[in-house]
């Protein structure tokens, strides 16, 4: 049987075919590894400490878990306010890609999802669901009871995969939606206009929403493997053309990585996070995110 660690990695959790145990097998592995990392003293209920605010006692800090994680947090003495989180689930055509890996992008997101639900209910914290392709296609409004995060999964295990994006405009209705300040967690491949959808995540901002940018590639998006003659093929619109591979390389990955700097720079300057995955990174890296957003509303 696998280690509670192997549960964090793609390939493993491709095996099981539920989402409620995906999502479980997922939030062990990573609080095995937040219990033998520097994250120790961090437990599911993450109610020991919270990051240090100008204005805090300096004698309420905790030096161990500084030296540990090289961020400052205070001790936490008293009961403070809940976060309302609301995933946000791209659903465009695209995301149903992969080359080599276990999982599409979709897979990936959908599992990173269920994981981020059960921390939020198990914190008793309200969560919701909007999933968007070229418009919204359902909406969950966030609870923070335990039958939410079956009707969650439920959606999200009937999901699949259709229509085109409109990120951008998803996200304008979405805001009109969501009334109170809330943290708003965006899965999206991001293959759309970047300039309208820095737009649409300012305004979010505006709004008073917190933000976590998930940007979810597939593993073959992010390293450009092939050789030879190679036929591509637009989601979208349906569109073909064939490249040399060794000739588009280098350009490619230049332009990708140019792609990631401007949604890092344009969410750190907005003070939203942004968190580059691709589907073969374990679930941990997005999961300590939230976890530190999480942190941060406090």
């Amino acid at each position: 049987m696998p280690s509670a660690e192997q549960y964090l990695k793609p390939e493993v959790i491709r095996h099981i075919s539920r989402l409620d145990l995906r999502a479980r097998f997922i939030v062990q592995g990573f609080l095995s590894g937040l219990h033998s990392s520097p994250f120790q003293g961090f437990s599911v209920e993450f109610s020991e400490h919270r990051r240090y605010n100008p204005g805090d006692d300096p004698r309420d800090i905790d030096w161990k878990v500084f030296a540990r994680t090289d961020r400052i947090y205070v001790r936490r003495y008293q009961a403070e306010t809940n976060i309302t989180g609301y995933v946000l689930m791209d659903l465009s055509r695209s995301m149903a890609y992969t080359y080599r890996q276990e999982l599409t992008k979709f897979d990936y997101a959908i599992c990173l999802a269920a994981a981020i639900s059960w921390l939020m209910i198990h914190q008793q914290d309200p969560v919701g669901l909007f999933t968007f392709s070229d418009r919204i296609r359902h909406s969950l409004p966030a609870r923070s009871r335990r039958s939410q995060l079956n009707s969650l999964l439920a959606v999200l295990q009937q999901s699949r995969p259709e229509g085109g994006s409109a990120i951008a405009d998803s996200l304008t209705r979405i805001a009109s939606l969501v009334r109170h300040r809330s943290l708003l967690m965006v899965m999206s491949d991001l293959l759309s206009d970047p300039d309208d959808i820095i737009s649409s995540l300012q305004m979010l901002r505006h709004a008073g929403h917190d933000v976590i940018l998930f940007h979810v590639l597939d593993e073959a998006e992010v390293t450009f493997p092939f050789s030879g003659s190679v036929d591509l093929k637009e989601p979208e619109s349906g569109e073909h053309r064939i490249v040399d591979a060794a000739g588009i390389r280098t350009d490619y990955l230049d332009a990708l990585q140019s792609l990631r700097t401007q949604y890092q720079q344009a969410c750190f300057s907005t003070g939203a996070d942004y968190v580059p995955l691709d589907t073969s990174m374990p679930f941990d890296r997005a999961l300590t995110e939230y976890l530190f957003q999480r942190q941060a509303r406090f």
